[in-house]
């Protein structure tokens, strides 16, 4: 069993040592999917109220369950957040197995024990920015980023110790998420438009 585990541990330190590091140049290069992300994350409104459109974007956060915690006006900008829980089986389950199959070791007097790190919680990001499109702004474009930051549970491999609060930034590529925001987006200017 500690045999197997030792051979598992030296693949995934070989899959590590594997990755090639990024050549600078290509560090501002755009994705393929770079446009496909842009056109997710962005629409049109045929308004001429930014102030309206950016109360109605703030509404539609808020429905959504985020709270507004920078606004900008002036500039056409929101920025909102949300607190969930990032726990997930799967880390679960396979932080359960390490520790299991590291059993046998500590049983024989080995202190090398682990216990990996799992997600514990979660900050959803919204960023929301508003432009006017021509000079009578009579049209604008609405662009809105979702990410969320997660931090890390604590984790233990042998004597080495590693700390909560590990965190790491993810960008959210959901299109559900997008579409259901621009569609309450949509129904919010159309109502304040036609004041229902």
């Amino acid at each position: 069993m500690r045999g197997s585990l030792i051979v598992v541990l030296l693949g995934l330190t070989g899959l590590v040592g594997c990755a090639k590091p990024t050549d600078p140049a290509t560090l501002f290069q755009l994705s393929p999917e770079s446009a496909a992300h842009k056109a997710m994350q962005t629409r049109r409104f045929e308004t001429s109220e930014l102030n309206e459109l950016l109360s109605a974007s703030a509404a539609v956060l808020q429905d959504l369950g985020f709270q507004v915690s920078e606004s900008s006006r002036e500039v056409g900008f929101l920025r909102a957040a949300k607190e969930r829980s990032a726990r997930e089986y799967g880390q679960e389950i396979t932080r359960t197995l390490a520790f299991i199959l590291s059993l046998p070791a500590l049983v024989s007097g080995s202190n090398t024990i682990t216990w990996i790190p799992v997600d514990l919680h979660q900050q959803i990001n919204a960023s929301l920015v508003a432009q006017p499109i021509n000079d009578d702004e009579s049209e604008f474009e609405i662009r809105i980023v979702f990410y969320r930051l997660v931090w890390k549970g604590d984790g233990q491999s042998g004597d080495t110790y590693m700390p909560p609060g590990e965190q790491r930034m993810e960008m959210i590529r959901d299109a559900e998420i997008y579409q259901r925001f621009f569609f309450k987006l949509s129904k919010a200017v159309f109502l304040e438009a036609n004041k229902i």
